[in-house]
């Protein structure tokens, strides 16, 4: 869904509705009534000074006989617009405050985000009020005054996403290659934060209407004989108990606008957010109802089949998993393909296969972090004996309450895993306040013992320290600690060991297989690499393009007994001592099927010619 479909749809909800009834009203005063009702709005009249609401004046007159609601009509303009160039004014030169320090780097750069972070310490309203009385009493020094208020905290703002975008690996790439820091600023930084500074600036140009407002409240903006609902406001204070209208009118038109501004920002947030299930069309939603309705009856029948005798015997059972996405075109897009298995309790199963394969979306959608777009549907699944029932968007809504308790997750990055700005240890005895119901004292003693349990040497000093304090081996080891701060049945580790030095990932390794031993746990390990999985596993499930082709044991694939070709292919890109030196090494290339659908298979050029194999049929293979 392109993003002015997005809008559109975004349009016709409440929410859209009313931001654009609210929109186009605020537009039309603004435009058309100091055209309309200009002249006489300014008409005083003596006879009819502080006069209660009539026929004539809907809400009465106020202190020289002018028509109130007229006034506010009229004042819509000039508050509008003195707010919307302020915020404009604001902006812009935030942006580039935010976004000179990577410009210029080094000590200019240091110079200019301390100063940021003095700007941002002093409240906006009163910096506002400060420059207000260095620049004069007018409109124009009152924009430019909230203006120079604002940019401290957009400036932050700004540097603050610009930063994170700094750090990735197409900006270093763009800067090995020479291209000059503005350049890279405008081509790779801007676009990357678009979205949330233009959600960013609809709210802020509320606030800079409240904050005009009050200027001129206080005499520091607006002049007679010009108005603005602030300068009504302050001229209505004084007979707010004769003439309530008279400071009760703007004091609304100053919330409905701002409030506008808010229903704006909303629908700008839901329009650039094109991963939440809201901008799924009405057509991909369809489908997605018709494939839950699918997996229930077939659940039915999955319950009426299974064996309960045999079920109790395993921790994690699972038919017909799916994952969907959407795709451009509305159709749904299966990523998993009806993967179906069973995990034994104290049972260490490994996942394989290339990337893209689909290994870390199924152990994702087991464990209910997969977000929208992506559904997932299953004609059943049970966790240690509990049937997991999956919500509208796909998540396993039971399985919230087994998180620190009976399931433990391990990801592939520690380091992204942890909080920076947390104690490590804080962190880790975190699950036992959260799920586990300990004090404070008795969730740091608990932690301590873990992270002693996966041999972090000095627990008790470490447990105050800083991730970046860690190496990378003590960090995966502090989540693996996180996980067994309750009694897990289950660990789903994701690709654990990929970020590790050779010598780190053997501790790790000997560490899960010492929690399997000990405690019984059973551990489903994914990886790339078939030597590790085939050393730690006692079953191997091979995934490929989001179909399980084969479920062998882990003998059997040392052995050579592998009966799908592209296990087969899998092994035999495996280097061994025993490969031959100076020939180039195995490989499946990118144009090999093994669903059958394109016969290409497993030859010669995919493995060397002594272990050419046969291409055996998708279909048949998995049964």
């Amino acid at each position: 869904m392109t993003t002015s479909q997005r809008f559109l749809h975004t349009l016709r909800t409440p929410v859209g509705v009313a931001a654009s009834i609210a929109f186009l009203a605020l537009a039309f005063l603004a435009i058309f009534a100091p055209i309309i009702w200009g002249q006489q709005a300014s008409v005083t009249n003596t006879s009819l000074i502080s006069q209660p609401p009539s026929p004539e004046h809907v809400f009465g007159t106020d202190g020289s006989g002018r028509d109130i609601l007229l006034r506010t009509l009229v004042a819509t303009r000039l508050s509008v617009v003195m707010a919307l160039t302020a915020t404009a004014i604001g902006i812009v030169c935030g942006v580039v405050l935010g976004l000179l320090p990577l410009i210029l780097g080094g000590t200019p750069g240091r110079w200019i985000v301390a100063g940021i972070n003095i700007g941002v310490a002093f409240p906006g309203l009163l910096l506002a009020i400060a420059f207000s009385v260095i620049l004069g009493q007018s409109a124009a020094a009152a924009s430019l005054a909230i203006a120079i208020a604002m940019m401290p905290n957009y400036g932050r703002f700004v540097h603050n996403l610009a930063a994170s975008v700094w750090g990735r690996d197409y900006v270093s790439a763009a800067l090995v290659l020479g291209v000059p820091k503005r350049q890279i600023v405008f081509r790779h930084v801007l676009p990357n934060i678009r979205d949330p500074l233009l959600v960013n600036a609809t709210l802020t140009a509320g606030g800079t209407l409240l904050a005009f407002a009050g200027l001129s409240f206080l005499g520091l903006g607006v002049q007679v004989p010009q108005f603005d609902w602030g300068r009504m406001l302050n001229e209505g204070i004084s007979r707010i108990f004769v003439t309530p209208a008279a400071a009760l009118v703007p004091g609304v038109a100053i919330i409905l606008a701002g409030l506008t501004f808010v229903l704006l920002g909303e629908v700008l947030s839901r329009t650039l957010n094109t991963g939440a299930r809201r901008t799924l069309s009405a057509r991909v939603l369809r489908k997605l109802k018709r494939v839950r309705l699918r997996a229930a009856e077939d659940a039915k029948q999955d319950h009426a089949t299974i064996d309960t005798g045999e079920a109790s015997e395993n921790v994690l059972s699972v038919r017909g998993l799916k994952v969907f996405a959407p795709g451009s075109d509305a159709e749904l897009r299966p990523l998993v393909d009806g993967v179906s298995f069973d995990i034994g309790r104290g049972e260490i199963v490994g996942v394989v296969g290339e990337s893209g394969s689909g290994k870390s979306l199924t152990l994702m959608s087991i464990a209910g972090l997969l977000e929208a777009p992506l559904h997932v549907t299953a004609r059943s699944a049970s966790f240690d004996g509990e049937d997991l029932v999956l919500s509208e968007d796909g998540h396993p809504r039971s399985l919230d309450h087994h998180f620190g308790t009976k399931l433990a997750m391990v990801f592939q990055d520690p380091m992204s895993s942890l909080n920076p700005a947390l104690h490590v240890g804080t962190q880790v005895a975190e699950s036992g306040q959260l799920h586990l119901y300990m004090t404070r004292a008795e969730a740091k003693a608990t932690a301590v013992a873990r992270l002693e349990d996966v041999r972090i040497p000095d627990a008790e000093r470490r447990y105050s320290q800083y991730p970046h304090e860690y190496s990378g081996g003590m960090r995966q080891r502090a989540m693996i600690a996180a996980g067994l701060m309750g009694k897990p049945s289950l660990i789903l580790a994701d690709e654990p060991t990929t970020a590790l030095d050779v010598t780190v990932q053997a501790g790790i390794l000997k560490l899960l297989g010492q929690i399997n031993e000990e405690d019984g746990t059973a551990i489903m390990f994914v990886s790339h690499d078939i030597a590790v999985v085939t050393s730690l596993c006692t079953r191997v499930l091979v995934m490929y393009r989001g179909r399980l082709v084969e479920d062998i044991s882990a003998d059997e694939l040392r052995a050579g007994n592998a009966a799908h070709p592209y296990t087969q292919a899998l092994m035999a890109t495996v280097p061994t001592m025993s490969s031959p030196r100076g020939e180039a090494m195995a490989s499946i290339p990118d144009d090999a099927d093994f669903t059958g659908t394109s016969p290409i298979g497993v030859i010669e050029a995919v493995l060397p010619p002594t272990e050419a194999i046969r291409l055996i049929d998708f279909e048949g293979a998995a049964k």
